[in-house]
């Protein structure tokens, strides 16, 4: 009997991946199981584990965001203007509420039980997804923002939503009357990613000009020192420098080391404390629009799916690659320590 062929090194490709650009895949924090929306106008779950599958809900227009709500449960973004709860299990759905405009990212947040929207209505909006029988008890507040949202990220009660203008707002979800903190991005270009570092010190930064920021709350100059930024996702070619845009920022949860993935089509990985590239992965087939890492760190999901940054172009087939994630790409690497006097 002839062992099965090991896994490409890009990782195992899901089979039934979405028909149009992948916008955005979550890992469950609960199991395997892996949430994925799509300009397809679909929200679908896979075992990602068993490369199954599992439901699929259709939208009336291109998805752009969605998150979990528990394993088998989740909430959908949609250009439509309409939030969705989709129960996959029970093959049910029902609108939360809408925006004025297309609705651009969903979080859930675990601690206060509420769903947090951005729209390029230039709002926030939190709904209490218990009270979804009708509309007006499900919407707990409308938020107004500088511009349209872009991105949005959670670490316990802080919520940081940038918008288009590289303007970033820094929420306490407890008292959402107005932000804790008003900033700007300290990148020159607009912003594609924001993710919340796992120890809620800070976030990260991504722009549309192959950099990233290492921003941290705490505003006092001691806590200011420690924030900079990088380049990333470029490289030189006839003595050019030809930039890509990177779209998608994952943070291991053990480690708190973090992924970059950009329109360059390369994955890497990144020990922020140490200021250090730990790792890159062989090239996907075209952009890399989405990451996550699962609950445990094991798995790394890559969404390779053009982002249309160069216009309409034939591209490669949109893919999801689920690939294992070894110690080695992911743990920070121990400082050397000086040798002692003799």
């Amino acid at each position: 009997m002839t062992a099965p062929p090991p896994p490409p090194s890009t990782g195992r490709e899901l089979s039934s991946p979405p028909t149009d650009g992948i916008s955005n895949l979550r890992f469950s924090n609960h199991s395997d199981h892996l949430l994925v929306s799509s300009w397809d106008k679909s929200v679908r779950l896979y075992d990602a584990s068993a490369n199954a599958l599992r439901g699929e809900f259709m939208h009336g227009g291109p998805v752009l965001d969605c998150c979990f709500h528990d394993d088998s449960s989740g909430f959908s973004a949609c250009a439509d203007h309409t939030v969705r709860r989709l129960v996959f299990n029970y093959n049910r759905e029902d609108v939360l509420g809408r925006h004025d405009a297309p609705v651009r990212c969903v979080e859930y947040s675990y601690g206060t039980g509420q769903v947090i929207t951005g729209s390029w209505d230039k709002t926030l909006k939190c709904w209490d997804p218990r009270g979804a029988s009708g509309q007006e008890r499900s919407l707990v507040g409308t938020y107004s923002q500088p511009e349209r949202v872009y991105s949005l990220s959670l670490v316990g009660n802080r919520l940081v939503v940038a918008t288009a203008g590289r303007h970033v707002n820094v929420y306490d979800l407890r008292n959402m009357s107005q932000p804790e903190q008003r900033r700007e991005s300290s990148l020159k270009y607009q912003t594609r990613c924001v993710r919340c570092y796992p120890n809620g010190t800070g976030y990260a930064l991504s722009s549309v000009e192959g950099r990233v920021a290492m921003e941290f709350f705490d505003l006092s100059e001691a806590g200011q020192s420690k924030k900079y930024a990088f380049k990333c996702h470029r490289k030189s070619e006839a003595g050019r420098d030809i930039v890509y845009p990177v779209n998608a920022i994952a943070f291991h949860p053990i480690y708190g080391t973090f992924a970059t993935g950009g329109c360059d089509g390369y994955v890497n990985v990144w020990d922020g404390n140490n200021k250090k590239r730990l790792y890159q992965y062989t090239k996907y087939p075209t952009s890399i629009a989405a990451l996550s890492f699962s609950r445990d760190g094991r798995l790394l999901a890559v969404a390779s799916s053009y982002t249309y940054e160069e216009g309409d172009k034939d591209h490669e087939p949109d893919a999801i690659f689920v690939r294992s994630v070894n110690e080695v790409e992911v743990k920070p690497k121990p400082k050397a320590l000086p040798n002692p006097a003799t």
